[in-house]
């Protein structure tokens, strides 16, 4: 491999493909330990939730506009952006910014060390797999792509509970969440330009192979790309270098969609640098949430305990998983589900790197994403491939990103580790190894055709971004969340996802069935459990 299509993978497509690639995400470094004495402060709120992304921010609206008061708790930053901003690393140019402050980087062997930051990504290392986790206001959606798949009814029928009901889900609301993130596809006019050739390249080739081709629908203004090619402001789109947040702004995130809806009604409250530690319950019924306050650098500048009477889990697969795990093992939580931890799945993730001399790509590649092929007509073996741009790199690099995702019956767990005091992953070793080999590899291979070279990064480094489940519907919590047998605790987030969103990625599917949750439990809990 040559020295740039190393660098383009150590600083590609997903909010970093590199640390996907390379495992540029391991040890942790505990930063706590370098704070002593530090305050503690008790306080008293109607409702938690845990997290801002997709599933926090729904339900912190829908909750406001329902006339409840709510704090949210995030672990990580805010981060404002705005025309030329320098807010979000650039993925050319990777800083600590990148890295939530537990994670230490090493690409292809040679340490990469920034000082501990409170940074976008975490990576949770498990048996035969790392799963990739954000922070910060928004969560996910600060550094995904954005792709917004809605499955067809035959493919979520088949991976999730018919109870749902996918017709009002498909009238109420996946349009609901289109609204909210201002879904559009990139324009003619755009794609026709020199900097978006090599999306024009991938859809040639998925014609060649004889594959679907459409556009995707992306939470973006695209006319802040096309402003960048006139010059208007410095590139972020338009080069490809968006790929860990997009600092010019027009990408319609959580944070300024949901989040800025919610605490704009004056009943939201969003504490940021705040890492939960623990969840109990208390004697009197209520939840007992254990917070650290930090600084930038990950030191704990103030404890918390908070009690609240509704507590709602949205920090995400991995973490909200761990913490109710944790409870549940310690008898901080008691008669939790037997299913807590199981059903947790990949969404079937694949990243390659994807070499072609002679396919001009073109030194700056237009993104975020703005092409897909959606191989749907088997809901039992359905799968999505993208093309996602790598940052400049001044010369044409010969390189760009395919990414997959599909469906896969395959799912890990997790346990209680006492020495560690933490629940850790499991993975099965072979894990989606029938989608990923059979039918996402294989029509890779076809679109890169005789003339390109995949470079399959899972097989280097076995990781994902698309966690979900641990806390699945219908085992664990009903279909709107409520934690079976635990009144006032809820999961909305990909915890709650039974380890696939049926060959689309996550983000759509888990905001429009925390849509639906909300509108129950705001219709059912307000005034007994909330």
């Amino acid at each position: 491999m040559t020295a740039l299509s190393r660098r383009s993978m150590m600083t590609g497509v997903a909010a970093g493909a590199a640390l996907l690639a390379t495992g540029a995400l391991t040890r942790p470094a505990p930063a706590a330990a370098r704070v002593n004495r530090v305050e503690l402060t008790r306080e008293d709120h109607r409702v938690v939730v845990i997290g801002s992304g997709f599933g926090g921010g729904v339900t912190a609206l829908r909750l406001a506009q329902a006339g409840v008061q709510v704090t949210v708790l995030e672990r990580g930053l805010r981060w404002r952006t705005g025309p030329n901003a320098e807010t979000f690393p650039r993925a050319s140019a990777p800083d600590k910014r990148i890295l939530w402050y537990r994670s230490s980087p090493n690409l292809f062997g040679t340490p990469m060390v920034f000082e501990p930051y409170t940074g976008l990504v975490e990576a949770v290392p498990g048996t035969n797999m790392t799963a990739l986790c954000a922070s910060g206001v928004g969560g996910g959606s600060l550094v995904y792509q954005g792709m917004s798949l809605q499955p067809t009814e035959d493919l979520f029928n088949t991976w999730f509970p018919q109870e749902l009901d996918w017709a009002t889900l498909n009238r109420v609301h996946y349009p609901r969440v289109a609204r909210m993130l201002g879904l559009a596809e990139a324009p003619d006019e755009l794609i026709a330009t020199d900097n978006y050739r090599v999306a024009r390249i991938f859809a040639d080739r998925v014609r060649q192979a004889g594959m679907p081709l459409s556009k995707i629908p992306m939470p973006i203004d695209w006319n802040y790309a096309l402003a960048e090619l006139r010059g208007e402001m410095k590139p972020s789109y338009s080069n490809g270098d968006g790929a860990m947040g997009v600092n010019n702004g027009g990408k319609h995130s959580v944070d300024v969609t949901y989040i800025e809806q919610a605490e704009a009604t004056g009943r939201v409250r969003v504490e940021t640098l705040h890492e939960v530690t623990d969840i109990e319950r208390g004697r009197d019924g209520r939840w007992v949430v254990h917070v650290q306050r930090l600084d930038t650098t990950g030191a704990v500048v103030e404890n918390k305990i908070l009690t609240t009477g509704a507590l709602v889990m949205a920090a995400g697969s991995l973490n909200t998983t761990r913490l109710l795990v944790r409870a549940s093992a310690k008898g901080q939580i008691t008669d939790m589900p037997d299913g807590l931890g199981q059903g947790w799945g990949t969404n079937a993730d694949r990243i390659y790197l994807w070499n072609d001399p002679t396919a001009n790509f073109g030194a700056a590649q237009g993104g975020p994403v703005v092409y897909g092929s959606k191989n749907w007509n088997d809901p039992k073996s359905a799968f999505t491939i993208i093309q996602a741009s790598i940052p400049p790199m001044g010369v044409d690099a010969a390189s760009t990103m395919m990414v997959g995702f599909g469906v896969s019956a395959d799912r890990g767990h997790f346990s209680y580790d006492t020495a560690r005091d933490d629940a850790t992953l499991y993975w099965p070793q072979n894990g989606d190894g029938d989608i990923q080999n059979n039918h996402i590899g294989p029509a890779a291979h076809r679109i890169a055709a005789s003339t390109g070279t995949l470079v399959d990064t899972n097989l280097a480094f076995n990781s994902t971004w698309h966690a979900l489940g641990g806390a699945n519907m219908g085992v664990v919590c009903d279909l709107d969340g409520r934690v079976k047998g635990q009144p006032g605790l809820y999961v909305v987030d990909g915890a709650l996802i039974p380890g696939t969103t049926a060959a689309c990625n996550p983000s759509m599917t888990i905001a429009a069935l925390a849509e639906r949750a909300l509108d129950n439990i705001v219709a059912r809990d307000i005034g007994s459990l909330i």
